[in-house]
């Protein structure tokens, strides 16, 4: 089992505290083992094993555990002695008003308490009604390019140039499953359908009784052809008018949200640079891991622009940050990035072709009046240097950047 330390140390720092450790993130991202390594460090802190209750609810010995009642009295009959206890509970969202039970185990129980969930709704008002205060949220996402070449080092010995394994990172994304075995792109791309295919039924059509699945799939088509552009629930609409095809805006806003929900997509506002608000059109919607664009959707190299923004983007969230698309008078900045009060601008092309990319990548950047960092990240790896404090990354090198 790989240390996913940027994980692990986060939940470290919150271990024996009274907050509620709640992790989240896509179906196979990795939160069930950022678990096993919290009982690990658990363990070796000197915690007896039997104070440790573990459940995977997806698992069928814990089949008739489905709602708040069934899970008290499980807690209650397994707790040993008087001591505190850990609960590990993985998968909360099968288990129906868990918040309840949860909310109990603090009130009748001496316990630390860490769950995990494949539903971004899990926080929600309902939630925020019973534990508000109480819990803290850790986003657990598919692997970065520094945990990628980590598994590449303990599954296989060969060596491989920089170039050649980044196209891997490109192509198969970062679902920890592909990376512990030598799957070809064919068969990579199937285990994530099949990810894919299993988020879409379970988080999405029965979590929220979606009864037109045809029409959500063309919905989630346009979502990934747009990754990268602006859009609207009106644009969406619109386009399906122009293919005769009626849907009202209201119930794309509720597939959005659903998808949403289910980690599939990601929304990232628009954020007005010059009069610092947010502005609540033409937002972006960037995937949670770019393999799916592929699986789903096959080659998809036209888009690379899009693509390459999408792992720029889920870097940016991996490391903490805010993210919103820039907008400074008639331009678009690709990414403004907040993290504790601090600001940083990018912008991502493919390749730095000629005087005329240059210029809109730079200038966009250099208009922008204060002096946060700016990067224009690209996979011209040939271009070095700066223009006015602007600097140049090929991708690699930001991916692997130890801060920005």
């Amino acid at each position: 089992m790989i240390l996913r330390t940027a994980y692990i140390d986060q939940v470290k720092s919150f271990i024996d505290k009274p907050q509620i450790k709640i992790l989240t993130g896509i179906r196979r991202s990795g939160k069930s083992t950022v678990l096993r390594l919290v009982k690990e460090e658990l363990l070796t802190r000197g915690i007896n094993e039997k104070q440790i209750i573990s459940i995977n609810f997806e698992s069928f010995i814990y089949a008739d555990i489905l709602n708040a009642p069934a899970l008290y009295q499980f807690i209650n009959e397994h707790k040993e002695g008087s001591g505190k206890h850990y609960l590990l509970l993985d998968e909360i969202q099968e288990v129906e008003d868990w918040e309840k039970a949860v909310n109990s185990f603090l009130v009748d129980f001496d316990v630390d308490i860490y769950l995990t969930g494949s539903n971004s709704h899990l926080l929600s008002s309902e939630l925020a009604t019973y534990l508000a205060g109480r819990y803290i949220e850790i986003p657990v996402y598919t692997l970065s390019y520094v945990e990628f070449l980590d598994f590449r080092k303990s599954y296989f010995s060969d060596e491989q140039n920089a170039g050649n394994l980044f196209l891997q990172y490109l192509r198969k994304g970062g679902f920890p499953v592909i990376h512990t075995a030598d799957y070809t792109e064919e068969s990579a791309y199937k285990v994530v359908y099949d990810i894919y295919s299993s988020v879409i039924l379970r988080d999405t059509v029965q979590r929220y009784k979606i009864r037109d699945v045809e029409l959500l799939e063309r919905v989630i088509k346009y979502a990934f052809d747009n990754i990268g552009n602006t859009f609207s629930g009106k644009n969406l609409a619109d386009y399906f008018k122009s293919q005769q095809r009626k849907i009202d805006i209201n119930t794309v806003y509720n597939y959005l949200h659903a998808l949403e929900g289910a980690f599939i997509l990601y929304r990232v506002p628009r954020y007005d640079i010059k009069g610092k608000e947010i502005l609540k059109t033409q937002e972006k919607f960037y995937v949670s891991d770019v393999s799916i664009i592929y699986a789903t959707m096959g080659n998809r190299d036209r888009m690379i622009g899009g693509i390459l923004e999408n792992i720029v983007f889920l870097e940016l969230k991996r490391r903490g940050y805010k993210v919103y698309v820039g907008k400074l008078e008639n331009t678009e900045i690709d990414f403004v990035g907040e993290k504790q009060g601090n600001k940083l601008y990018i912008q991502v092309a493919y390749k730095l072709e000629n005087e005329q990319t240059i210029e809109r990548e730079f200038g966009n950047l250099l208009a922008i009046e204060d002096q946060y960092p700016k990067y224009v990240v690209t996979m011209d790896e040939f271009w070095k240097g700066a223009i006015d404090g602007v600097q140049h990354l090929y991708i690699t090198d930001f991916l692997l950047k130890e801060s920005f």
